[in-house]
């Protein structure tokens, strides 16, 4: 079992920079938390401080509205992390988490982890690299909501999603999102007829592929360069 707890952490990008010593050890202190499809893992509030690794499935992060409406901010599929409280200890939980399809959780206690920073600091710097990406990626999709269109900004919330997918690279390989129009609509604030044209546009395009219940982005670079000229003035 530990042998699996070790394979799930050496593809978590958090963890890249730690030695194989210290992967081992995470590994051991570890445990392996198996979910199922819309299960509730974590609650907004909740005060914990584990590092959190999806070792299979995926894990939507979710907020509710005053009036109850439940709100899909992102999903995190296997090899991504969350669980940024690791690095505040006694900090509550801004967000909440639930299961998206049946998997796992590779769960890693928040002391053994800070411990281990602190006994291979050498890890830092690619600690420190993923924490800017993710702050990075949390500004530009503010800065999406505030000046961008809809379809480019559904456009940049998938490509968000395949960073997330393969965390620190930039592949052009396909991705796949098990995603419904209503997800998206949910995540986007917009309807599900409103979706549908952005998506069929994309698809035209040859920018994504779509059929029900999930998203195929075939060539992350690719789309990344059309919604960079989108964004270059007209001359």
């Amino acid at each position: 079992m530990s042998d699996h707890r070790l394979e799930v952490l050496r593809g978590c990008s958090l963890l890249s920079g730690l030695p194989e010593a210290a992967l081992a050890e995470a590994a051991v202190a570890a445990r392996v938390r198996p979910f199922h499809a819309n299960e509730v893992l974590y609650e907004r509030g909740e005060v914990q401080s584990t590092l959190s690794v999806v070792g299979a499935g995926s894990v939507r992060i979710d907020a509710t509205s005053a009036e109850g409406r439940g709100i899909m901010l992102t999903l995190f599929e296997a090899g991504a992390w969350f669980g940024d409280t690791v690095f505040s200890p006694g900090m509550p939980r801004v967000f909440g988490a639930t299961a998206h399809s049946d998997g796992e959780l590779v769960e890693v206690p928040g002391q053994a982890y800070r411990e281990l920073l602190a006994r291979y600091p050498e890890a830092y710097p690619r600690t420190l690299d993923m924490l800017s990406r993710r702050l990075w990626s949390a500004i530009s999709i503010i800065q999406d909501n505030a000046l961008r269109d809809m379809p480019a900004r559904v456009g940049r919330r998938l490509l968000f999603l395949a960073a997330m997918h393969d965390p620190g690279s930039r592949a052009s390989g396909p991705v796949t999102f098990k995603l419904t129009r209503e997800h998206i609509a949910n995540m986007m604030g917009m309807t599900r007829q409103g979706v549908h044209r952005v998506l069929k546009t994309l698809e035209a395009e040859g920018l994504i592929t779509f059929s029900y219940g999930q998203v195929t982005v075939p060539d992350p670079a690719a789309l990344r360069d059309h919604l960079d000229k989108q964004d270059q003035p007209p001359y």
